[in-house]
């Protein structure tokens, strides 16, 4: 099993998938490919989740366990994210490769202004994209950032911990659901009382901790959080439609007045099909976005703003990034296309104009 993983690493596999019946696969630059041509049995996928489930009271009760979730190293290869689950009364796993080095802004080919996001003083910045865009590395790229060039407390509460990071000129505190906390809600609200500059959640998945997130942030912190939200607009009406309908008025001003930016990115194969490489939109607040914010119904209004304040906030719309990227032949107009940014193809040297960047 290990040589088979350390061969899936050395391929840039993002995913592994481990389930009785069928052969090893890992996800390559996208793709689901074999890696092996024996298929597991029943029996052997059973070890395999024993071996990567490192606390003895959860092996103890692993017949119990219908979706569970952990995370294992391998020395000298990596980190993992993985996830036990039953299906057709058998056991599968699916493990996440999670680099032992922590990457960069620049590493990960990620808008300079995700640099200067992640310098706030306070306020909430949401990173966003549906599974396997990424999210998770952007998220620990800034982090990474505040942790290089500023000197502060970060605590993270993550579900698990994936990015281990070493105390630089910053003291990191990572604390893991279900290990050093009840769960995400819960150790937001206690991080509030260990002196934090910056709070890191792992996911603002509910009511609550989209609540706490937000007066965490109103208080004069610095608050990361994920969404599993496509784009801007879908995460800004996501967060409000959350609110308590009695509570929706005053809830989108408190959120207006909270939200720093909003990340929302997909992962798009290179032109050359040897990697992927981001697609970003970057909203960063402004006094007009945050009334969009505070009057509601015009959220769509947001994409114009951020459309035209790419020279003098650093924001972009997915558009604008894609037509980049298209310019730049990093990718190609139909991987453009296929990303529902572009819809029609870019004339070669020319950039769409105002109008069109905003659409």
């Amino acid at each position: 099993m290990e040589k088979i993983i350390k061969a899936a690493v050395e391929r840039g596999a993002s995913d592994l998938h481990i389930k009785a019946g069928d052969v090893f696969r890992a996800r390559i630059n996208g793709k689901l490919v074999a890696l092996t041509k024996q298929r597991l049995t029943p029996d052997q996928t059973r070890a395999i989740a024993m071996k990567l489930i490192s606390s003895d009271e959860d092996r103890a009760r692993i017949e119990q366990l219908r979706d569970f979730d952990c995370s294992w190293g391998m020395p000298g290869v990596g980190r993992f994210r993985v996830n036990v689950l039953r299906q057709r009364s058998s056991f599968m796993i699916v493990m996440r490769v999670i680099p032992f080095t922590v990457p960069t802004i620049e590493s990960l080919r990620l808008p300079e202004v995700l640099g200067r996001i992640a310098e706030s003083e306070r306020g909430l910045v949401l990173v966003t994209g549906v599974s396997g865009s990424g999210k998770s590395s952007t998220m620990a790229a800034m982090i990474h950032h505040v942790n290089r060039t500023q000197h502060k407390h970060v605590v993270t509460i993550e579900n698990p911990i994936e990015f281990l990071h070493r105390d630089l000129s910053c003291s990191i505190t990572q604390r893991e659901v279900g290990v050093d906390t009840e769960s995400i809600a819960v150790g937001l609200r206690a991080a509030l009382r260990q002196d934090p500059d910056v709070v890191v959640v792992g996911e603002m998945a509910d009511a609550e901790t989209i609540d706490t997130a937000i007066k965490a942030a109103e208080t004069g912190h610095l608050v990361f959080a994920t969404m599993p939200t496509a784009d801007v607009v879908t995460t800004i009406d996501r967060v409000i439609a959350s609110l308590p309908a009695h509570e929706r008025e005053v809830g989108r001003m408190r959120f207006g007045e909270a939200l720093r930016a909003v990340v929302s990115q997909q992962l798009l194969p290179e032109k050359n099909g040897k990697a992927r490489v981001p697609a970003v939109e970057v909203m960063v607040s402004t006094p007009a976005i945050r009334d969009i914010i505070r009057d509601g119904g015009r959220t769509a209004d947001v994409l114009n703003h951020m459309a035209d304040g790419r020279k003098q906030a650093g924001s972009q719309t997915y558009r604008q990034h894609l037509e980049e990227l298209v310019q730049g032949g990093v990718i190609s107009p139909d991987s453009a296309r296929a990303a529902h940014a572009l819809t029609k193809p870019l004339a070669p040297g020319k950039r769409g104009g105002k109008h069109a960047a905003a659409g």
